[in-house]
């Protein structure tokens, strides 16, 4: 028979652990510890009021410790964070043995909005003064994040109203079902044999009514007062009645309700310069505020007057439009924001399977000042149709008569000829804003093998820092609501992951 080890709980366990022996030097605890502590934290003290009066509080930079490292782990949740500072010896000694609770985790997060953007600003120094910025290049990229908000609460106004009538509909078709079956004396006879582990019938279909009322009331309170959200095209898009500053956006599996969160990464080690997070989809019209946030960085980092003017800044297509390039030039920010249509112009694609050839642009179409309308390379007119808005801009349309471009023999170098029977090439012209137009400008620069090399590095730079901290880390999604507090959340994994590049430089410095 075999024999096993006996063993007994009751028996005593004395261990001897040193709190300061956890925190191994080359390790990102022992980094985020020593960097933490070096940090200036008057905008944290600000927030407390008990310098004569009241219990002590716990220290900003022991919070900071713990709720950074549990990041680091893709712990998110302050309730999570409470347990690990009761279970997880490093996070005991990063806090020297403080035990939190969740609600002053929570609370400490979310208001710290000035002090959390001066830590990150405090960081980004460190790591220049390591060397671990050059300057030379940087990349602007988003990153698209769940939110602490349901999709099933998304949907213009009028959805919104039309889910309201439903749930009356269901509110009252229950309620009417109910009464019937309380009249019903056969229902109240035929009781199951599971009524005492399945709950009294009566009681699951009061409990259903209470949750549908209660969803009625939510969304009544939310459409008093809402107003059409409008995106940046002009037209409404989706509100949300969890957290309406969240978006309902194209993630990289499917659509989420949340956020996307911008950074601005520097091409030597891909430490994070400056960054943000947006409540909307499509992140170009945040450009001059990152590259306001990273001037600004950089002339801390470096004191120089105008720190950007030798660099480039790199932004993937969702970024090009006049409005950004004459924001930059504005600035004298060198920049490299390539066209939708850039790859299409690429000699190295010409001759593959499925391959659209080069197609005629704006700069092909004559126009005719007496006449008001454009000649196409075939000679053919377009004609004016009517004005338009498009992304809060009015523009002139232009248009040639129906059945004129599905006969032409170079309609593919035109329009995409599937797009329906009859096929129509359509010029959309606004007038002149600025005297210089950079947009052209740019798709020459683009067009040139040497920049097209240099914006291939783009991705180098930003992915891996989205990886890093999405993949690696698990800092997948925001736990908080309001763009306020989710900018604050934002930072702190900006944070965490710069704090992970300065831990090889450090073991270096000091020589562990």
């Amino acid at each position: 028979m075999a024999r096993f080890k006996d063993y007994d709980r009751s028996q005593g366990l004395f261990l001897a652990v040193n709190l300061e022996e956890q925190l191994i030097p080359g390790t990102f605890e022992w980094t985020l510890d020593y960097l933490i502590d070096k940090m200036d934290m008057p905008l944290f003290e600000e927030n407390y009021n008990n310098d004569e009066l009241g219990a002590k509080a716990y220290p900003p930079n022991a919070l900071l410790k713990i709720i950074m490292y549990c990041y680091s782990l893709g712990i998110l949740s302050s309730r999570k964070i409470e347990k690990t500072c009761r279970a997880n010896i490093i996070a005991k000694a990063l806090a020297k043995d403080a035990e939190p609770d969740h609600d002053t985790i929570a609370t400490f997060i979310s208001t710290n909005s000035e002090a959390v953007s001066d830590l990150f600003t405090q960081v980004v120094m460190q790591c220049g003064e390591l060397g671990l910025i050059t300057g030379e290049m940087f990349a602007i990229d988003g990153c698209k994040l769940p939110s602490n908000a349901s999709k099933e609460w998304s949907g213009k106004l009028e959805d919104l109203r039309k889910k309201k009538a439903d749930l009356q509909k269901l509110a009252d078709r229950i309620i009417k079902r109910h009464r019937e079956l309380d009249k019903s004396e056969s229902a109240k006879k035929k009781q199951r044999p599971f009524k005492k582990t399945m709950g009294d019938d009566r009681e699951r279909r009061e409990r259903h009514i209470e949750r549908v009322e209660k969803k009625l009331e939510k969304i009544n309170k939310f459409l008093e007062t809402a107003e059409p959200r409008k995106g940046a095209g002009g037209a409404e898009i989706k509100s949300n009645i969890t957290d309406n500053e969240s978006a309902f956006i194209m993630g990289p599996h499917g659509y989420i309700q949340g956020y996307n969160g911008i950074a601005a990464a520097d091409s030597g080690n891909q430490v994070i310069i400056a960054a943000e997070a947006v409540g909307s989809g499509p992140e170009g019209n945040s450009l001059p505020k990152m590259l306001d946030s990273l001037n600004e960085n950089m002339k801390t980092i470096t004191g120089k007057k105008e720190p950007l003017k030798r660099a480039l800044v790199t932004a993937d297509t969702g970024y090009f439009c006049e409005d950004n390039l004459q924001e930059a030039a504005r600035r004298n920010i060198p920049v490299l924001i390539p066209d939708a249509y850039f790859r299409k112009r690429d000699p190295y694609f010409d001759g593959r399977k499925n391959h659209v050839p080069k197609r005629y642009t704006s700069k092909d179409f004559i126009f005719n000042h007496r006449g008001n309308y454009f000649t196409c390379p075939m000679g053919e007119k377009l004609t004016h149709q009517c004005e338009v808005t498009v992304r809060n801009t009015i523009m002139s349309q232009y248009k040639p008569h129906r059945g004129v471009c599905g006969k032409c023999r170079n309609v593919k170098k035109c329009i995409n000829a599937r797009n329906g029977k009859n096929p129509r090439r359509t010029l959309y012209v606004k007038d002149k804003a600025y005297e210089e137009n950079l947009s052209e400008q740019m798709r020459n620069k683009i067009d040139d093998a040497a920049y097209r090399e240099l914006y291939s590095r783009r991705m180098q730079i930003i992915e891996p820092v989205f990886s890093n901290m999405a993949y690696n880390k698990g800092m997948n999604r925001f736990t908080l609501r309001t763009q306020i507090k989710v900018n604050i959340q934002w930072l702190l994994y900006c944070i965490v992951h710069n704090i992970g590049k300065c831990v090889r430089p450090l073991e270096l410095k000091y020589g562990y």
